[in-house]
């Protein structure tokens, strides 16, 4: 099984690396994926990404038994507009902390509006000072993704970055939930038990999911694979030795 990782807002693909070690280390091979360069020469509204990545997976010469999509936080987000796409080419996926949507315009008015702010910060603030900013969010404390020369380098992705809080916004995504029973393949979707909404989130997901399986991670939160990367890697490799 191929494994192809997207990451989250303010992410780098580089973020898999241990993952993606650990992965080899069970047979599987994996591709982390560099979504900025979805954003590098103009919009991408979250609605085309599913298209245009499926295509270019597509078009990649491919000997293995299966190709394996996953997706976390932003990440996920986008991985299933993949999976609601028609003859796309996957056979099972791992949906980590996504949202997959706001029922309520309104709620959807008032995410655009807050991450139109954060675009801005990413254009203008010093990039330390954004970085700050963002890793100090409640949802994301406490818990490390990758070390300062990493984090610097995304200073590279500023531009990228803010328009990903424009076009991939959750306040610009249309409710998913009610389309997710038309995902016919198998889905490991993944929650921290100290992220409730997460974890609320993903029950509602399972329901509708026809293959749908839901594992709360212990004493993690949103950022579960980074907070429990053994125990991450230990149910991913699970669920591809199962057959997916």
């Amino acid at each position: 099984m191929e494994c192809w990782c997207l990451h989250g807002s303010v992410g780098l693909a580089s973020d898999w690396r241990t993952f993606g070690k650990s992965l080899a280390g069970n047979g599987f091979s994996s591709r982390a994926v560099d979504l900025w360069r979805f954003l590098a020469c103009e919009s991408l509204p979250l609605g085309a990404f599913g298209a245009v990545l499926n295509a270019e997976v597509g078009g990649q010469v491919f000997r293995g038994n299966g190709r394996v999509l996953i997706g976390y936080s932003m990440g996920g987000r986008l991985a299933l507009h993949s999976l609601l796409e028609k003859n796309h080419p996957w056979q099972a996926a791992v949906i980590i902390s996504a949202h997959p949507g706001l029922e309520d315009a309104a709620q959807r008015a008032e995410r655009r509006t807050k991450d139109a702010e954060w675009a801005a910060r990413a254009l203008t603030l010093p990039w330390q000072e954004f970085l700050t900013a963002w890793e100090a969010q409640p949802v994301l404390a406490n818990a490390n993704v990758r070390d300062a020369a990493a984090a610097a380098r995304l200073q590279q992705q500023r531009r990228e970055i803010a328009r990903s809080f424009v076009d991939w916004s959750l306040g610009a995504q249309q409710p998913l939930l009610a389309r997710l029973a038309s995902i016919d393949v198998p889905v490991l979707w993944l929650a921290g038990e100290n992220d409730p909404v997460a974890c609320d989130l993903g029950k509602q997901a399972v329901a509708k999911l026809p293959k749908g399986v839901l594992e709360i991670a212990p004493a993690a939160g949103h950022r579960l694979p980074w907070q429990v990367p053994e125990w991450f890697a230990q149910r991913v490799c699970h669920f591809l030795h199962l057959g997916a």
